[in-house]
């Protein structure tokens, strides 16, 4: 993903697969071992969306290039702690 505005827009689709997910769930469309598989996929590919918008607003906060910041792996944005 190369800029914001492909980020947002991969963030949506993430989050409306996510509504479609739990829509199948509830209507017994979808197993509950297929919808928790492919919801904590989402949780963590929407982690790092997330994290690499950040990275790419403090980037440009600090007169850096966005365009440098990196997505990060599973294990570290899931490692984050609050």
């Amino acid at each position: 993903m190369s800029d914001d505005k492909s980020l947002f827009s991969r963030i949506d689709e993430l989050v409306a697969e996510e509504h479609e997910l739990r829509t199948k769930h509830a209507s017994g469309q979808i197993a509950d071992g297929d919808e928790r598989e492919r919801l904590q996929a989402l949780e963590v590919e929407l982690d790092q969306c997330w994290d690499l918008l950040r990275q790419r607003r403090a980037k440009r906060e600090f007169g850096e290039n966005p365009d440098d910041a990196q997505p990060r792996s599973p294990g570290t944005v899931e490692g984050y702690l609050g």
